[in-house]
């Protein structure tokens, strides 16, 4: 059975153009309607789920293009009455008890059908790595970033797909970042600040009172920031406007593919590291951030890995006393293994050089500087949704383009 209608201009419930891919046949298992493509793709379509994604009628919104049926009115009486593809192979629907007729694009159903619609869609599956299958990071133009879709959609491919990518030649003005940051999404606001400065001026005296030990000529061992907050932030930024300090290389580390090592070669240290919980404790005057989690925090399957991992505001053990034995082990080796040659890359920054990477798996670190110069690095934090968001949309864009093309 099919209908007169073959409109193949549908609207669908989001704002993409979707190819259109005839439905070839409709069939009706109880609650569920299985709809099936030429070419053997199948979907299982829900009654009440195609009943809240009908445009219009109720369901979803043509100017806002979000859902307006409360849950609450989702009766088991909005059954399929009847089901059938038209003569240009969509799929119309009439519903009960009201009689609604609803038509759905056949292509937006098939990107259901293929997967596409889920949260790790239109983005690069993740890369684990060391240093000798990624012995630099990942590096693109800078200087073309803001005007070239391919050169920005690489750079946020690489930095979802190994956790770290870097820019060059880009402009060493001090707003830069924020440039960068309105093609990308809100930058995430912490007691840093919007964006902040990471300054040194190296001298035989040493350096002016900071309440950070960035502004120090001191090392910092791998770590991650801000693990003091219930989510820390996503992805950090760090833009260098000079630099004439001698040492103080910057360091990376792969922690998802640390972990996955823990686990395989050192198992008792990876239960103590996933299940043992720490209290971190932001020690600066006039905050007081705390949360206590594991040193890895896996948390639901496909949300993103959180490494807690700052000793300078890992403050109390929250285990037993009988636990912390083997809790200060487990750190201790995971440290060990994060600082070792295996694990870490080193690099310098030129000035014009963006550094991105995920705060929550790439362990980052810096040598001690040895002699005197300037160095200035400006950064920010970007939250995972907005870098997932901006490359989903950038990838869809450059698809389009090639089609189109």
């Amino acid at each position: 059975m099919t209908s007169p209608k073959t409109s193949l201009t549908l609207p669908t419930p989001d704002f993409y153009e979707y190819p259109w891919v005839p439905v070839q046949s409709v069939e009706t298992q109880g609650r569920f309607l299985i709809l099936r493509w030429a070419d053997g793709a199948e979907l299982t379509a829900f009654d009440l789920w195609l009943r809240e994604n009908a445009i219009g009628q109720g369901g979803i919104d043509p100017s806002t293009r979000e859902a307006l049926l409360d849950p609450a009115h989702l009766h088991d009486d909005i059954a399929v009455r009847s089901a059938a593809v038209s003569d240009s192979g969509s799929v119309l629907v009439t519903f009960g008890p009201d009689g609604v007729t609803a038509e759905y694009h056949p292509g937006w159903l098939r990107h259901v059908a293929d997967g596409n619609h889920r949260a790790s869609s239109w983005l690069p599956n993740p890369v684990e790595w060391t240093s000798s299958s990624l012995p630099e990071p990942p590096t693109h133009d800078g200087s073309r970033v803001l005007t070239d879709d391919a050169v920005f959609g690489a750079w946020l491919d690489d930095l979802l797909r190994y956790g770290l990518a870097r820019l060059r030649g880009c402009p060493t003005e001090q707003d830069f970042n924020a440039e960068l940051a309105a093609q990308i999404g809100a930058i995430r606001d912490t007691n840093f600040g919007h964006l902040w400065d990471v300054k040194a001026v190296v001298e035989m005296a040493g350096f002016a009172d900071t309440n950070s030990t960035a502004n120090t000529n001191l090392r910092l061992g791998p770590h991650t920031d801000l693990p003091t907050r219930e989510t820390p932030p996503g992805f950090q930024f760090l833009h260098c406007i000079e630099n004439e300090a001698g040492g103080g290389f910057s360091t990376m580390a792969d922690g998802a593919a640390l972990v996955e090592a823990l686990r395989v070669e050192h198992p008792e240290h990876y239960d103590a590291l996933t299940t043992l919980r720490w209290i971190f404790f932001n020690r600066g005057p006039g905050i007081d951030h705390r949360w206590s989690g594991p040193f890895i925090d896996l948390g639901v399957e496909g949300a993103p890995l959180t490494l807690r991992a700052f000793y300078p505001v890992r403050a109390f053990p929250d285990m037993a006393p009988q636990d912390q034995p083997r809790a200060y082990a487990a750190m201790r080796c995971f440290s060990q293994m994060a600082d070792s040659e295996r694990f870490k890359i080193s690099y310098s920054f030129t000035p014009g050089d963006v550094v991105g990477f995920d705060n929550r798996r790439i362990l980052h670190g810096r040598d001690a500087f040895e002699s005197g110069g300037r160095r200035h690095l400006r950064g920010m934090y970007i939250d995972q949704d907005e870098i997932r968001s901006t490359a989903r949309v950038v990838s869809r864009r450059l698809a389009n383009n090639n089609n189109e093309g």
